[in-house]
């Protein structure tokens, strides 16, 4: 008996587990959605350029942020 119920319990997480990934994507009549301006992942470009030149110049770092670096130069 204890083993037809764990093998129930298994077969039920199995299952679930399988369908949990049947929703993914994303449809037709969903896609105009997602084409927004605030949608982007910079919705703001200005405002990240803006943001990105006050950062580097308070950090003293240099090559972006993909570089590591910065402090305050003093050697």
């Amino acid at each position: 008996m204890k083993y037809k119920l764990s093998l129930l319990i298994l077969s039920g997480v199995l299952l679930s587990s399988l369908t949990a990934c049947s929703s993914l994507g994303v449809k037709p009549w969903e896609r105009d959605l997602l084409a927004k301006k605030s949608m982007q992942l910079n919705s703001a470009p200005l405002d990240s350029a803006i943001d990105d030149h006050i950062y580097f110049s308070k950090e003293a770092s240099s090559g972006g942020r993909a570089f590591g670096g910065g402090g305050c130069g003093c050697n």
